[in-house]
């Protein structure tokens, strides 16, 4: 068995687990609105309006690059990787359909790796970086919100456990990167 095969026999077991196993009534409830892009939309909105209130034309440029970090994110993972690896959802392999706990829509895309878990990784890192530097108690919020994403992207059945790692590395470097970019060529003062 190749190092390759190994990894993904490890992977759906821990989708096992996570999916099937390690269930609980009230995170049933909460993982598929966790999950939910409209949920955080109120998020992102105040974010933005706050970025232009506080820092005026610096909070712009800020709300632009925060819209790259997620442009990049999105792009790099739904139209590079997954188009390019094409890995079936769990919910939509023939045989793991069988035999688990589907809690929201599959949807007809593939799985490698997560864009949730890119994208909000991104996002997450790219306000860890900015805001983060002088609104210290953002820090474990935002990566506490991310990883709950992520978590969530398995729990419900849409995704392996890889596929939401890979999303969170790629998500974290994109936005740590557009960060570094922000910080040295524009980078908001606390007032």
């Amino acid at each position: 068995m190749s190092k390759i095969d190994k990894l993904l026999k490890l992977d759906h077991s821990i989708w096992v687990k996570l999916n099937n196993e390690w269930h609980f009534r009230m995170f049933d409830e909460i993982m598929p609105i966790l999950r939910n892009q409209y949920t955080w939309a109120p998020v992102y909105a105040f974010l933005l309006f706050f970025s232009i209130w506080k820092f005026g034309k610096k909070g712009l440029l800020w709300s632009l690059a925060y819209f790259i970090t997620f442009a990049l994110c999105d792009f790099i993972s739904a139209g590079i990787i997954k188009e390019a690896v094409m890995r079936l959802r769990p919910c939509n392999d023939p045989i793991d359909a069988l035999h688990m706990r589907l809690l929201v829509e599959c949807g007809s895309g593939y799985s490698f790796p997560s864009s949730h878990a890119t994208n909000h990784f991104g996002m997450s890192l790219f306000l860890y970086f900015t805001f983060g530097t002088f609104y210290k108690w953002i820090k474990p919020i935002v990566l506490i919100w991310a990883a709950l994403v992520a978590y969530a992207q398995v729990y419900v059945g849409v995704h392996y456990p890889i596929d939401v790692v890979t999303g969170a590395f790629i998500g974290s470097i994109i936005g740590y990167m557009v960060a570094k970019l922000f910080n040295k060529f524009v980078a908001l003062k606390s007032y």
